[in-house]
């Protein structure tokens, strides 16, 4: 799986670029080029830190739900973990750091079954607390409620659906028929660790961290913004950049490459921020934090491969 990574992130690498060119050609070279050397750079350094702040603040998230589910790992192990699940920000709504079971497994042999569904709950948080970062806005703001509502009805009825175990457990008992003994063993396995990581005392603390992480990002797009049309307010900043991140995310492409950047650039153009500004902005914002996430990620990730043996030697401790 480590090995395919390389595939994956030139693909991603290739398409960003793309959508890159597609922006550049919208703009105009000549005008994007100005608004970029324009841009005050140093304001990049609390930009990526506010980027840091969210993964530090997700970090604990993924330690919340690694205690709840039993799973103990020295904190070295796991922050290395974690952060290498980054470098998978660029498949469809980051399910690609599934990544961070299969370290586990091969560092630790906890089942990928087990600890998989920490990733399902991550996301499921992410989206949630997108929404109530988006929802304000959105009726404040009278654009894309109707999106909005619905990816929160939709959450909220997948919480609810999944929360039902007889129903589930008769599905599982059904399909057991099918899968054989093994399999139905591991879906077993799964479905139970989702069920417990979705239950309410678990749910609100997690979203609440979820909100705090992703809110930083906003204020991060909001020191950008703020630069380009002084006086844009927070709460218009941080409408915008939940809500195309949770278009990009919905759309199930890799990174939301294309979808987040286009619902990014039209709404500060619809919000009366110049085209060659509004796309330095996607531009900038979308560096600080997908592909600085992707960065670290990879870079992680070869730490990681190079403390292997000692982190299987632990794990067989």
């Amino acid at each position: 799986m480590i090995e395919n990574l390389h595939r994956k992130i030139l693909f991603s690498i290739f398409a960003g670029t793309l959508i890159l060119a597609i922006l550049t050609i919208y703009a105009d070279l000549n005008n994007l080029l100005i608004a970029l050397k324009n841009f005050k750079w140093i304001l990049l350094v609390p930009i990526l830190l506010l980027s840091l702040l969210n993964y530090f603040v997700r970090f604990l998230r993924w330690e919340f739900y690694l205690r709840k589910l039993n799973i103990k790992i020295p904190a070295l192990k796991s922050f290395l973990i974690f952060i290498s699940g980054l470098t998978m920000s660029i498949t469809p709504a980051k399910f690609g750091e599934a990544l961070k079971s299969y370290l586990l497994k091969l560092t630790d042999n906890i089942q990928i079954s087990r600890s998989a569904p920490i990733v399902v709950a991550e996301r499921l948080t992410d989206f949630i607390a997108l929404v109530i970062l988006a929802i304000y806005g959105s009726f404040y703001f009278n654009y894309g409620r109707e999106i909005v509502a619905t990816v929160g009805l939709v959450l909220v009825g997948s919480v609810l659906l999944i929360s039902k175990r007889e129903f589930f457990y008769s599905i599982l008992n059904q399909m057991k028929k099918f899968t054989g003994e093994r399999i139905f063993g591991k879906i077993h396995i799964a479905y139970d660790s989702i069920v417990e990581l979705v239950n309410v005392k678990i749910l609100i603390p997690s979203v609440l961290i979820s909100t705090l992480s992703w809110f930083f990002e906003c204020i991060g797009f909001y020191i950008v913004v703020n630069f380009y049309s002084y006086g844009f307010s927070l709460d218009l900043a941080t409408f915008i950049y939940s809500f195309s991140t949770i278009a990009g995310a919905v759309s199930m492409l890799p990174g939301g490459l294309g979808i987040t950047e286009g619902s990014m650039t039209g709404l500060l153009i619809l919000n009366k921020i110049q085209k060659d500004n509004a796309v330095a902005i996607t531009i900038i914002i979308r560096f600080a934090t997908l592909w600085f996430a992707v960065g670290l990620g990879i870079f992680a990730l070869y730490i990681f491969q190079k403390m292997m043996h000692k982190f299987k030697n632990d794990g067989q401790s």
